[in-house]
Formats: C-alpha cells, structure tokens, sequence
C-alpha cells in the first residue's frame, strides 16, 4: 500500500468535496424509503436539493437524545436503519442505551485507513484490548485490522497479568485499547522484568493521550497515535506522522462530512472558533445525517505536512454536554439519575471525573434526604452498596462521597474536572 491506504488519501480537496455531495439529494431520499425513522426526522425536506455543504445546514440536527427517544418508541433502531441490513449482521447497545448495528461487510467502521496512517501493516500481531462485551468498541479496529492483514488477539478488558502474558506469548507486534491501559500493560510489564520486544506501535483512542505520556511510550520503543471514533460513526479522525514526528491536528476520515457548528444549533461556526462536531454518513445501511456528537473541535486552515489532503480538525477538545467519556465509556447523566433513583434514600447526587496521576477516576457525591443523614453517616455499608450501583449501572468502578453539605442544585450531574489544556 506504500506511504497511503489509497488514491483517496493524496486526491485533490475539491475531488473529495465533489464525490461527497454527488447525487446526495438523490441518495438522502433513497435511503429515507428505507429508513422510516429518517424519513420522519426530515419530514417537509425538499431532499432532492441538498447537493452542497451550505444546503446540507438548511436540514435538521439529529440529537443523540432524538435518537435515543426514536429507539424507545420503535425498538431497537427506531426506524434509522435498513432492515436489510441487519440479516447475519451483529447489533450492539451502547450506555444510555443506545443501539447500534454493525453494517456492510469488510471494515464497516472504515478504520483501516487510520491504522495504515499508525504503521499497521499485514503480518502485524495486534492485541486489542477494547472491549467486546455489548458495545462495538473492540470490533471498531477489529474489522480494520483485520482487513489490512493483521492477526487480532481480541484481549478484551481487564486481568493486566494475564493480559501481559499473553502479548508475549503471541509475539504482539501493536496494541489497541486506551492510553491509560496502554500505560497500565507497560507498566506491569517493566515492573516484572517482563519483556516485550516486538511491540513496535499503538493506536489508541477513547481517552486522553497526554503529551507526557506520548513521551513515555516512545522512550518504550511504542509508537504511539490516536483515533477518534464514536459507536454509530466509527472512525471519524485519525493523526498521522512523517517519518515519527506527529503531525497536528487529526484527518477527517473518507465518506464522511464533518461540520463544526455552535453548540446546541446547527449553524457553522467561524474559521478557526470551537464547536461542536456535527457529522453526515450518507449510505442505504445507517445513514446518519447532521449526527451531533457533543464532542468539541475546530479546523485546522493548512493542509498536513504528511501529504494527505483530507479536512483536518484539531482533536477532541471536550464536551458540549454533560455525557463524559471515562476509561473509553461514556457516562450519561441519565445513568447518574438512575443510580440515585435505585437508592430512595437518597436526595441528590453528582459524578465527579477527575484524573489521579495518569488513570480517569470517578467520584460519586452523594446527599441523603433529611431523615437519612444520620444513618449514613455511621453506616459504611450504604456507601458500598452505592458503589456498587456505581459499577452496575456504568460499568466503571468509582468511590462515593457523602458530602458535609447540599448539593447545588445548578443542573450539573456529572462535572468533568480534567485539565486537558496541560
């Protein structure tokens, strides 16, 4: 494959803006005849029109809670996806619940092109420690990787030692998973006098890679890049390098139309403001159109140095909203509620994320209602069982707080405290 994935990658901009918008009014209402659920979404739509980024504004955002509502009201896809499409495919449900289909055949969340950009090649040994227990997660670079050639050891989460054992048995040559779980195998490994001398690159998503950390795989001899993906879109931006050195900023990935628009609305920002991530796949399988993501970015104005000619974006930048990604899950504020719903004693609660050294930890703080005050502050066993409401609900492990005074009630059930300017 050379220095590219394909012909895409190095194809003039105004080629790639031409292919994206070609027939798009036309294939927008094709897949509407498919699609109640859209259809619906669009309604009074003149759809044949849409041919441009500027007419692509003039239609609705769909909201995540929209969609959310469309799943509960006709489960389980809510009329956005073929039928068709879902013969011999796999289904997954991400928290809020959120369900999503896998479609098409051979990398159908197209994240090969973005561990290409990594230095994955066929022949590596890849070891994945996404998880592939209900959510697409461990499936997203799955598929990729497999597509480009690679052997996928599908590690899953969890159990370090054993995990670290197998990447040496297996002769891992790449890792996928988190930067904080990546940091935990090299870790355990240097404690243990383990060695693993054929781990060679990462691709690591669904966290922060902090600069520091960067610094520290590469003295380990891992080179180290990150993606961002979401479960409905897959892979939506990639970094990439010349020659080591990463370049700025992340490649919009093919196929799909990013727009940086004010949060809460549907209008564009301006060159070079922050916004919210606004994103189109258009296909007959699960289209997605003006798909908001709550996830924060801006355009990069120059094209990257590593010949590429794709839009480029500056990375995650945070959230629009409240629903924060924590070890490579989101965490809804919905599945904050429903951990106070599940415990009557309780007035009000709020999830603290934060970061301990180089780990995402969570916080619950917790107000009993009047009556309770007293019982729980000399009661350890309701604060355990909290918790493990916690991990129930979630799916992550957090500790819980009894606060010596009221909650604000400001509207804030989960407060992201990471620094991720630093």
């Amino acid at each position: 494959m050379g220095d590219f994935f394909d012909d895409l990658d190095a194809q003039h901009a105004e080629a790639r803006e031409q292919s994206l918008f070609a027939s798009f009014g036309a294939r927008l209402e094709e897949a509407t005849r498919w699609c109640p659920g859209l259809a619906k979404h669009l309604n009074g739509v003149n759809l044949t029109s849409i041919n441009s980024r500027e007419a692509l504004q003039t239609l609705p955002v769909l909201r995540k809670n929209e969609l959310m509502a469309a799943q509960q009201q006709d489960p389980p896809f809510g009329g956005f996806v073929n039928p068709e499409a879902l013969i011999g495919a796999r289904v997954f449900m991400s928290p809020g619940p959120v369900w999503e289909p896998q479609v098409g055949t051979t990398d159908p969340w197209e994240s090969a092109r973005s561990l290409h950009a990594a230095g994955f090649r066929s022949g590596d040994r890849v070891h994945n420690t996404f998880s592939y227990h209900q959510t697409p997660g461990g499936f997203i670079l799955d598929e990729g990787a497999r597509a480009l050639g690679c052997a996928v050891f599908p590690a899953g989460t969890g159990n370090t030692e054993a995990q670290v054992a197998a990447m040496g048995q297996f002769g891992a040559t790449a890792f996928v998973g988190t930067p904080d779980y990546l940091q935990t195998v090299l870790s355990f490994a240097e404690e243990n006098n383990i060695e693993l001398p054929r781990l060679k690159r990462a691709m690591v998503s669904g966290g922060a890679l902090f600069p520091a950390m960067r610094e520290k795989f590469q003295s380990s001899g891992v080179h180290v890049q990150q993606c961002y993906a979401t479960a409905d879109l897959g892979v939506v931006a990639y970094e990439s390098h010349t020659n080591g050195e990463i370049h700025p900023g992340m490649l919009v990935n093919e196929h799909l139309i990013v727009e940086i628009v004010k949060p809460g609305t549907g209008e564009p920002v301006a060159a070079g403001e922050v916004g919210e991530m606004v994103i189109t796949r258009l296909n007959n399988e699960y289209p997605l159109v003006r798909f908001a993501t709550a996830d924060m970015s801006m355009f990069l104005a120059d094209a990257s140095p590593c010949g590429r000619t794709a839009m480029r974006i500056a990375g995650w930048m945070g959230r629009a909203d409240q629903r924060t990604k924590v070890r490579g899950m989101f965490v809804d504020p919905t599945q904050v509620q429903a951990v106070r719903q599940q415990h009557a004693e309780l007035d009000a609660v709020r999830l603290v994320v934060d970061r301990d050294g180089d780990r995402d930890v969570m916080t619950l703080q917790i107000w009993p209602k009047s009556d309770y005050l007293a019982e729980f502050a000399s009661n350890s066993a309701q604060i355990d069982a909290i918790g493990q409401s916690v991990k129930q609900i979630t799916g992550l492990s957090g500790s819980v707080t009894l606060m010596n005074e009221a909650i604000p009630t400001d509207g804030v059930v989960v407060q992201d405290k990471r620094d991720y300017s630093s």
